[in-house]
């Protein structure tokens, strides 16, 4: 939801809209002295500030929008920008009646499917993207030719792309003609799981993400969205 940066909000509901407390909480927070804005004490019971102000509770920012943590289940043959000059179809078509501001956590390429974690919590997507902290990702893979031994030792050795070190932290084969495989993998660069295949002249015919950390797809038909529970956030984080 696009927002002037000149409109106005009552205080009490900025903090609310944020996800930090109720109003009636805000009001206490600001009689006692908790609540700066643009780094100034403000004491003011019922005063209005910008949407563009910057308004810390405890010392800590917080935005003026309550977070959301929605989990998607991608179809085909859509990206996960924002909005497409090429017409294009787009995740955020499939959330509809969401007002909130919100944007994909990494992507899935468009003829990827699965997994899809949409906010609006910077924070939680750096701990899911940020190999630091180790935020696992698997995958289902189907691949053109049946996957070699001596490739799949080679991947579970770990390979240089673009001058890197890929390693995955885990590879099976999931049929018996060895062309289905899950990999498990935090790093989040982007097609990876294509361009470790494709260094071993492997075609991936399909790609699924099935799980994000403890999210899993679970009765989530593809195309539909759900909101994460709190326990759910409790546990990304």
């Amino acid at each position: 939801m696009n927002q002037n940066n000149n409109k106005t909000i009552r205080i009490n509901k900025f903090i609310s809209n944020s996800g930090v407390c109720s109003r009636r909480q805000a009001d206490e927070l600001i009689i006692g002295g908790k609540v700066k804005v643009n780094g100034k004490l403000f004491k003011e019971l019922g005063a209005k500030i910008k949407l563009s102000d910057k308004v810390t509770v405890r010392d800590k920012e917080i935005n003026h929008e309550k977070k959301i943590y929605l989990l998607l289940n991608k179809p085909k043959n859509y990206i996960t920008t924002n909005e497409d000059t090429h017409g294009r179809k787009i995740v955020f078509d499939l959330i509809k009646g969401i007002k909130e501001r919100v944007f994909s956590v990494g992507r899935l390429d468009r003829n990827s499917t699965g997994l899809l974690l949409i906010t609006n919590d910077g924070e939680l997507s750096e701990k899911i993207n940020h190999p630091k902290y180790k935020m696992k990702k698997i995958y289902e893979v189907k691949i053109d030719k049946p996957l070699k031994k001596r490739d799949l030792k080679s991947i579970e050795k770990g390979i240089v792309l673009d001058n890197e070190k890929i390693v995955v932290d885990n590879i099976v084969i999931l049929d018996k003609n060895n062309q289905e495989i899950g990999i498990e993998i935090h790093i989040g660069k982007n097609r990876i799981i294509r361009k470790i295949f494709n260094y071993f002249n492997y075609k991936v015919n399909k790609l699924d993400r099935v799980m994000i950390g403890p999210l899993t797809k679970k009765n989530l038909p593809r195309g539909k969205f759900r909101h994460l529970k709190p326990s759910e956030i409790r546990l990304l984080y």
